[in-house]
């Protein structure tokens, strides 16, 4: 049975660093030098990772991870920002990353630059563009990249059940990798069925629920709610985004059937009642229990 872990992006990078910021940048003879604080004055996420690198050509320099579970139109601006963060406060030139997890919506155009223009003053910031789902499946096997493994799912070709057995026996097979084990669920979740998924990986889904990206996809479930409700009032807001949460939760956990109760959870008014109901996803085995919370 695999075990709860918390794993985070810089626990994934430190998997393999060398090879990671080989694949992220595309430079065949990087040396890896540290994994270091990416923790600014006012800034403290955990999807960030910053590495100290460094080759003959250029000398040291950062590489900035920014790992993306849902892409935003803030994210421009804010590589922006993280990037002269990580130089003023190291004095280095640094190469930002943004690395998509999930495929957003046809209409959505991601761009790989911040530009702006006030009264003739210009500002841009380049940075490179990884969008997990246009990289094959086929590149986390062949080439040795353990931090890519979890992703498989999410990766172009990676939704195949075959394809996530492949990396599941991979994580298995090393004491290192097997921690690694939820959130390859968590992603497979993503392009398979809840049932499949469990028979998979032969273990409770409730398990997943541990990992930080959940509780992070769940987390902006709420946010968005709370504020396309905000115009509504505040308790209509937290009503939204509490909804939003518990969708997210129930097809996570149950699927397309988890979904089939929220016409009657809509109809509940109870912010107190909704938190309840949001938290006991986590913890029942079924949707008749669920049920039992608010009947």
């Amino acid at each position: 049975m695999a075990k709860a872990a918390d794993i985070g992006s810089k626990r994934l990078i430190s998997l393999a660093p060398a090879r990671w910021i080989e694949w992220v940048t595309q430079i065949p003879d990087v040396e890896v030098r540290d994994i270091i604080s990416s923790e600014f004055q006012w800034v403290s996420r955990e999807s960030d990772v910053l590495v100290s690198a460094y080759t003959p050509q250029d000398g040291e320099f950062l590489v900035l991870n920014e790992l993306q579970l849902r892409y935003t139109s803030a994210m421009p601006q804010r590589m922006r920002a993280y990037a002269a963060l990580a130089e003023e406060r190291y004095n280095k030139p640094t190469y930002p990353v943004l690395i998509n997890i999930l495929q957003p919506g046809p209409a959505v155009e991601i761009p790989n630059r911040y530009e702006t223009n006030f009264r003739g003053l210009q500002a841009r910031q380049d940075y490179h563009v990884i969008n997990l789902w246009e990289v094959d499946a086929e590149i986390a096997f062949q080439q040795s990249l353990p931090s890519l493994i979890p992703f498989v799912p999410v990766l172009k070709g990676g939704n195949e059940e075959s394809t996530v057995r492949q990396a599941l026996q991979i994580l298995r097979s090393d004491e290192q990798l097997n921690e690694l084990e939820p959130l390859l669920a968590f992603f497979a979740s993503f392009v398979l069925d809840i049932p499949l998924v469990q028979q998979i990986m032969r273990w409770d889904m409730a398990i997943l629920h541990e990992s930080p990206w959940y509780q992070q996809i769940l987390q902006q479930g709420m946010q968005q709610g709370m504020q396309q409700g905000m115009q509504q009032g505040m308790q209509q807001g937290m009503q939204q985004g509490l909804l939003s949460g518990i969708a997210l939760g129930l097809e996570l956990k149950f699927g397309s059937p988890g979904l089939q109760l929220l016409p009657e959870i809509r109809a509940i008014e109870d912010v107190g009642r909704l938190e309840a109901i949001q938290q006991a996803i986590k913890t029942v085995n079924t949707l008749e229990e669920l049920r039992q919370i608010y009947s």
